[in-house]
This record gives C-alpha cells, structure tokens and sequence, in this order.
C-alpha cells in the first residue's frame, strides 16, 4: 500500500496585472477601489481590501504589450479580465472615469460597462438582475 502525499495548502489566489509602470497602475486601482497599500517595492506593488478577503498585485513588465478588446486573431489576447459587481451602473462607470478608465468602444450587454485601465486591461462594472 503507497502511502499518498497530503495535497499542500495553497491559498486564495491573487491576481496580478503587468503592465509597463506597476507603481502607477496600481495607483489607478487604489484610486478604483481605495483598499490598502500592503507591499511596495520597484516593480511590485499589492493591494488589499480592508477588512475582506480580496487582493491585487501589480508587477512591471518591460515587453508588456495590452491586450486588445474585443480579441482578434493574431493579436494579443486578453487572458483575464476583472468584474466588479455594482450597486449603481452609471454612478460606478462615472466614478471609473474620473478614477482614469476609459470606456471601451465595445459594449456587449445593456447591463455591464466594459472599461480599460490606464494600462489597457479590459474590465467590467456589472449589475446584479
């Protein structure tokens, strides 16, 4: 009888978006979200919801090129896009906005907003129905 190894505790993941500037992106998201500052260093920075379980990472990456929304082929893809669930569509899509998203040319759905970061990563502000 072999006996098996115990699968090894991994943690809730935490996504991390490249971009050319991780100091700057991230100041956009905390400017988004304004969750907490937990690590800064020279091409990474972390944030964190106060008091909740979420987390974003940021990391510098020098060949970083943003991926185009929609995808086409031969063309960087998007590999991951963040959702956040909203109370108030249009009041979350002007608070993004002014946060310094911009709103993408395609919009898919009546009760979702696409928006890109300033480092042109797609992602949506959407409305429970």
């Amino acid at each position: 009888m072999t006996q098996q190894t115990p699968r090894p505790r991994l943690g809730r993941p935490t996504p991390v978006l490249d971009s050319l500037a991780a100091r700057e992106l991230a100041g956009f998201y905390l400017r988004l979200l304004d969750w907490e500052v937990i690590q800064d260093e020279k091409d990474w920075v972390q944030l964190a919801e106060p008091g909740g379980p979420g987390r974003l990472s940021f990391q510098t990456e020098s060949s970083y090129e943003p991926p185009l929304w929609p995808g086409r082929p031969g063309r960087q893809q998007m590999s991951l896009h963040l959702d956040f669930e909203v109370d108030h569509l249009e009041h979350s899509l002007t608070h993004a906005l002014a946060a310094g998203a911009t709103l993408a040319p395609f919009q898919p759905q009546d009760d979702v907003r696409v928006c890109l970061d300033p480092a042109g990563h797609p992602f949506c502000l959407w409305v429970r129905t």
